[in-house]
């Protein structure tokens, strides 16, 4: 997220974008990364109870990624332009869910959007907060597509680590010393 821990509002939407998914792009993905007949072979699929060929759901998965972070990346160079420090976003320790509802077929429009659910400060890494997100993607009949709860991080803006976190901050910059502290 480009908003610190503390501004993240729970519950609001953001739309990320959307992508037209055409017959080439996803017999490439297929053969590449899924190549499951009805992903790669549309003759195949139209006679098979698919009634044609589909994207993979891994596809619709990594074009929604990918226009996820090209919208963050756009949002926080808007923030810099204003002068302001957008917030830091942390790595994803997990996904909670995932679910594929509706094929997505040549010629479909994807939107996808991102709602913070749920966010609490993270027990394990001082300064940073735990984000449960939810990416949903529909298609152009409004038809839910794709949906996951993701897991984040995102930096507290406002974080003061305390005298015992400053000194294994501090131990875990020592040569030899850094391994040791970070086990802990």
């Amino acid at each position: 997220m480009t908003q610190w821990f503390e501004d993240i509002a729970l519950g609001v939407p953001l739309l990320l974008g959307a992508h037209t998914f055409t017959e080439a792009e996803i017999l490439a993905f297929g053969a590449e990364y899924d190549p499951q007949y009805f992903h790669i072979d549309a003759d195949a699929a139209r006679h098979s109870h698919y009634q044609g060929l589909i994207a993979s759901g891994w596809h619709t998965v990594c074009i929604g990624h990918r226009i996820m972070v090209e919208r963050l990346f756009t949002e926080a160079d808007l923030i810099r332009a204003r002068g302001e420090e957008p917030g830091v976003t942390g790595p994803s320790p997990g996904v909670n869910d995932m679910v594929f509802k509706t094929p997505v077929r040549p010629g479909d429009t994807i939107t996808y959007t991102l709602t913070v659910t749920r966010k609490r400060p993270s027990k394990s890494l001082p300064g940073w907060g735990v984000l449960v997100t939810r990416i949903e993607a529909h298609n152009q009949d409004d038809a839910l597509v794709y949906r996951a709860e993701i897991i984040g991080f995102s930096r507290q803006r406002d974080f003061r680590p305390n005298l015992t976190q400053r000194l294994l901050i501090g131990l875990a910059g020592v040569p030899g010393l850094g391994r040791v502290v970070r086990r802990r």
